[in-house]
């Protein structure tokens, strides 16, 4: 195993502290998070919370999962040195001290998110909330990720706990939308993170994290096209639920970009493939995301301006947190928006809430 180095001193020197400290949160992850959380208050039944609430929730998914990436990284320092990716972050460069203070910080910011949310919010959506911090936390860095290939399967409630804290901020009763919400992103997880993991295998290899790639690329790449059709094959359900047109074309649109470059992938598993097909995850769970208004009538601005900060904003963030290139990034823009303008572009009376026009 290769013997774990700290970053030069003038390296660290030549970041500012508080992009240092700042980059501990992931907050560039985080805000992917709070936006595909968002998808699951769009389509719950029922009034819509006060704007308060809603600026309330974003926070509180924000901080918590801020307060999960800081213990990720807290934990996994010696680890994070043995990987190209990950040697400069804060505390695996030595940059910040992991000690007793940052545990503190950590675990009173997710203290916080709960309560903010159990008081002004409702206690369902709190306990969503914290089960998603702690699953991603505890159960996947602590107690699957150095165990298990399977590890991003079995840590999929993190996710989907997330995206049911907001449901249930408008609806305590998940319902079949929610499930099936859940049962998208389960499916979706795998394919996304195993290409990803496929592209940065020799990483995993060096660190001795057993992650699927470790253990033959062109298998894995095999793998990440079979959940892929799964995932494809499962995305229509939600049409049974009254889903409309506009999620019908959002699952096979974005199902066959997806599948295109995952089948791609196991015919030719390098590292382009692999990243192409990472790339194609986030813009499918864009799309996917955005489909699912036609489950609900939105009339009030602010839903509209939500859902186009999700459809457009989801997929190029969580590009840019994992490292996909820029020009990736303008291109999954562009791809994304003329998808959704086609189909969906408004009217002025759209914002004026005529529902003849925008239901």
């Amino acid at each position: 195993m290769t013997t774990p180095t700290l970053a030069r001193p003038e390296a660290i020197a030549a970041v500012p502290r508080w992009r240092t400290v700042i980059s501990v949160f992931k907050l560039r992850i985080g805000v992917l998070i709070m936006l595909t959380a968002l998808g699951g208050m769009l389509i719950a039944p029922g009034p819509a919370p006060a704007a308060w609430q809603v600026v309330l929730m974003a926070l509180a998914v924000l901080v918590s999962s801020a307060s999960a990436g800081a213990f990720n990284q807290f934990v996994e320092a010696d680890s994070d040195r043995l990987m190209k990716r990950t040697r400069g972050r804060a505390f695996a460069s030595g940059a910040l001290h992991a000690g007793p203070a940052w545990m503190a910080l950590i675990v009173g910011l997710l203290a916080a998110a709960v309560a903010a949310t159990w008081a002004w919010v409702n206690g369902t959506s709190a306990l969503f909330l914290f089960l998603g911090a702690v699953t991603y936390a505890v159960v996947y860095t602590v107690g699957l990720k150095r165990r298990t290939w399977d590890e991003y399967r079995l840590r999929w409630p993190g996710g989907q706990l997330r995206g049911a804290h907001r449901r249930c901020a408008v609806d305590p009763s998940v319902g079949p939308q929610g499930w099936l919400l859940a049962l998208v992103l389960f499916l979706w997880t795998p394919p996304h993170f195993w290409s990803l993991a496929i592209a940065n295998r020799d990483d995993y290899a060096a660190a001795g994290i057993p992650m699927l790639p470790v253990f033959g690329v062109p298998r894995a790449a095999r793998i990440v096209h079979v959940n892929t059709i799964a995932l494809v094959a499962a995305s229509p359900l939600p049409l049974l639920y009254g889903a409309g047109p506009a999620y019908a074309v959002a699952a096979v649109v974005g199902g066959a970009h997806f599948l295109r470059h995952s089948h791609r992938l196991a015919r030719d598993p390098q590292r382009r493939h692999a990243m192409g097909t990472f790339f194609a995850s986030m813009v499918q769970l864009a799309l996917l995301i955005g489909g699912w208004r036609s489950m609900r009538r939105f009339v009030d601005r602010w839903r509209t301006a939500a859902l186009c900060a999700v459809v457009l904003g989801a997929a190029p963030l969580g590009a840019h947190a994992q490292g996909v290139p820029t020009l990736d990034q303008r291109q999954a823009v562009l791809w994304t928006a003329r998808r959704w303008s086609a189909r969906h572009r408004p009217t002025s009376r759209c914002w004026t809430g005529a529902r003849s026009r925008c239901g």
